[in-house]
């Protein structure tokens, strides 16, 4: 398949995506994305109906042709010239629906076979999906192999997991050119001075999936003497969760700890505040911790690197960072772990 084939199958996916997520409640000629749908609902109970749409909404708004052009523009002539297919093995994660997909998106523009092993938490979203994509150009069916078993001789790996799987991946995968991801997690800097609409961003950016991507905000910087008041009010569009019972199992069994432990929190109602220093937390916790001046959270940050996946901040604070909002819509150039995935495609591997 030449790039432009490449490109506009998946530029034909975004679009029937779009259509998709445009008429939820409307009888659908994809019905099977509707049954992958309500099988995942079933397998995961994080994945709920709500959770599933946004992440196709993102998609389905990510896969169009002038985005993809200019995504890939800066890996020209490379990504276009003709080459063996490479088998490229995905170890896929299901912390948040399709998480795979955009190893899988790097893996097929590159022009490689793609073998994805996919996530017990995730697997009727992916396979849908890919089936879309064979009946708009049906040469990706020798290309794509998906698969719950271990991936076999691999010439590449890309695989996403804990800090624990990440080990076992090191050892298994480690002979192989690989990128092999860990735990991260988002943190958000505020100063104070943040409008309502940009506290609403940050309830997003914290809530979004129950908290569970790796660029959900878990840590909040403060200033010293933050009022707290106005956050609280933005964070309460998201008082639903409390009703999503893991979650507040989850949010149940914090607090207990914290009150045997005599830990001081916040108690938001539907989420607890601790402050803490550590970046990550457990669903409905999060924590936060107060700076005296901008320049030198720079220097924590930047010590912390390889465990944030994202920071949150106005320019105004921190030139350069993601806006409030914004941690659950990143572009395609923005890679996990910031490791470019088509660069690494691309290489020559001996």
């Amino acid at each position: 398949m030449t790039l432009e084939e490449r490109i506009s199958s998946f530029s034909s996916l975004g679009e029937q995506l779009r259509v998709f997520a445009g008429q939820p409640d409307q009888l659908h000629a994809e019905s099977r994305l509707q049954a992958a749908i309500n099988a995942a609902e079933k397998e995961n109970p994080w994945f709920t109906r709500n959770v599933i749409m946004h992440a196709i909404r993102y998609w389905g708004n990510s896969l169009h042709k002038p985005g993809l052009n200019e995504w890939l523009e800066p890996y020209q002539p490379a990504i276009g010239d003709e080459r063996p297919l490479r088998r490229v093995g995905v170890v896929m994660a299901g912390n948040i629906p399709m998480v795979g997909f955009h190893d899988l998106l790097c893996v097929l523009l590159t022009g490689n076979h793609l073998v994805a092993r996919l996530s017990s938490q995730d697997a009727s979203l992916i396979p849908v999906v890919t089936e879309m994509l064979v009946d708009l150009e049906s040469s990706w069916r020798n290309r794509i192999e998906l698969t719950t078993a271990e991936i076999e001789q691999p010439e590449a790996i890309l695989a996403t997991g804990s800090n624990n799987t990440s080990r076992y991946f090191g050892y298994y995968f480690g002979k192989y050119p690989h990128i092999i991801r860990k735990n991260r997690t988002g943190v958000a800097v505020l100063d104070g001075r943040e409008s309502e609409e940009e506290l609403r961003g940050i309830a997003s950016d914290i809530f979004t999936y129950f908290g569970l991507g790796c660029r959900n905000v878990s840590k909040l910087y403060l200033p010293q003497g933050y009022d707290f008041g106005p956050l609280h009010t933005a964070l309460s569009v998201c008082q639903d969760h409390f009703h999503h019972p893991k979650y507040r199992n989850n949010l149940d069994y914090y607090k207990s700890i914290y009150l045997v432990n005599r830990t001081r929190f916040i108690d938001g109602g539907f989420y607890l505040m601790v402050e803490n220093e550590q970046l990550a937390t457990p669903v409905s916790v999060i924590h936060y911790e107060y700076y005296r001046d901008p320049s030198s959270l720079v220097s924590l940050l930047n010590g912390q690197r390889d465990q944030i996946q994202c920071v949150v901040a106005r320019n105004e604070i921190i030139p350069g960072t993601v806006a409030p909002g914004e941690t659950q819509q990143p572009a395609l150039s923005d890679y996990p772990d910031g490791v470019d995935t088509l660069a690494f495609l691309l290489k020559k591997f001996d």
